[in-house]
């Protein structure tokens, strides 16, 4: 995937990765994606083994969760950022929203994209140059979703306390577990 936009900030033979995240299968699947597009790879499950990449070896690139199972992903790019300045590195989290958007990007995160991120996307983000907008998704999520995720997101955040969570969403309490009970919505 190599047009005007997308080149190496490295050269091919520093095409060093680090993936940081707490779900194994994810992270092995990626991890396998990444090294069929010629990346050499190491990975992390937590704050403190990302912290520890960070100063043994630092990468030129690094994909890093935002949620962790022991912290934040925050405190990683920090780290990796202090470690090698000129690293690329990508946010990624299934908890987005625009404060923790803004958060990555001031931490030096290049790029922060929502989980599920396929490996071309997550190549594109490592390997973009200049400050070109990304096309657009070819199947964005369903309005109907969105609103599902924000809610599941915040429900989340609240330590699944249906009251509390309506009362942050505005919301009725009965109202919100109808749509607990529900499925998520495609798309």
């Amino acid at each position: 995937m190599t047009d005007s936009t997308t080149t190496p900030a490295v050269s091919s033979a520093e095409r060093t990765l680090l993936l940081v995240d707490d779900d194994a299968p994810l992270l092995q699947r990626l991890a396998a994606a990444m090294e069929k597009r010629g990346f050499a790879v190491k990975t992390a499950e937590s704050v403190s083994q990302g912290l520890s990449a960070a100063r043994t070896a630092p990468p030129a690139y690094a994909v890093v969760d935002l949620r962790l199972a022991d912290g934040s992903g925050l405190d990683v790019i920090a780290a990796l950022r202090e470690a090698r300045p000129d690293m690329r590195i990508v946010m990624l989290t299934g908890y987005g929203n625009i404060a923790t958007a803004v958060a990555a990007v001031k931490a030096g995160a290049v790029d922060y994209l929502p989980k599920p991120a396929d490996a071309d996307a997550i190549e594109g983000a490592l390997l973009a140059q200049g400050s070109a907008m990304p096309p657009p998704p070819e199947n964005p999520m369903s309005a109907d979703r969105v609103r599902w995720e924000h809610i599941q997101r915040v429900y989340e955040q609240c330590d699944r306390n249906v009251s509390e969570t309506a009362r942050r969403l505005r919301m009725h309490r009965r109202t919100l577990q109808r749509i607990l009970n529900k499925h998520a919505p495609r798309g």
